[in-house]
């Protein structure tokens, strides 16, 4: 079985809950946050000849945490094996006893999961809430948000349940990794496929 997240990025307002929840749950410092909400904006104001203004503006938010990829990036460059697929859930998480820092998994994933943790001497991500997901629960960001703009279970499942695709901007093309994950889109993040939109919030979400 392989285990997914689902995403309605029409249902976000950013409000950040899930990431705070997660820090909670997981006990991270300020330094570390292992799910990221991305602010997404674009557009422009024009005068017209008439002295009037038009816009064409907009604003959404991609929530990311590890995708727990069909190829994970970071498990082919680990050179310990530390970073592994979970057989049964498809769960990727670290080895604390057999990582050594060496950041490879980091550099290589295109979601900027994994973070390396310099006082504990080894790699740290999300792994699902693999605890949680143990006793039949949802991860706890799926738990807390607000808005429901989150799911969580076996990603076969999860696919028949919602309509979505599988990357939105600022999201990489889902052929580098295949990330378990279906997303809505909201109708503002269909603009930045022109190439118009930024992340707002580059430093948070590093």
């Amino acid at each position: 079985m392989q285990y997914g997240f689902y995403f309605d990025s029409s249902r976000c307002t950013g409000c950040r809950t899930c990431e705070m929840a997660c820090k909670d749950y997981k006990d991270l410092s300020v330094e570390f946050a292992y799910r990221h909400v991305y602010d997404c904006e674009g557009g422009e104001w024009k005068e017209q000849a008439d002295g009037t203004f038009t816009q064409d503006c907009f604003a959404y938010h991609v929530s990311l945490s590890c995708q727990h990829c069909d190829d994970p990036a970071c498990t082919k460059v680990c050179p310990t094996t530390a970073m592994h697929k979970d057989a049964e859930t498809g769960l990727v998480s670290v080895d604390a006893d057999k990582c050594i820092g060496c950041g490879y998994c980091h550099m290589a994933c295109p979601y900027n999961a994994p973070k390396v943790d310099r006082e504990k001497g080894h790699s740290v991500k999300c792994d699902g809430c693999a605890d949680r997901v143990a006793q039949g629960k949802n991860p706890i960001c799926v738990d807390a948000c607000p808005l429901r703009a989150l799911d969580f279970g076996p990603i076969d499942d999860i696919r028949k349940k919602y309509d979505g695709v599988d990357c939105v901007p600022p999201m990489p093309e889902a052929s580098y990794t295949h990330p378990n994950i279906v997303l809505k889109e909201c109708p503002a993040a269909k603009l930045a496929e022109n190439e118009v939109g930024l992340v707002a919030n580059p430093l948070e979400v590093m």
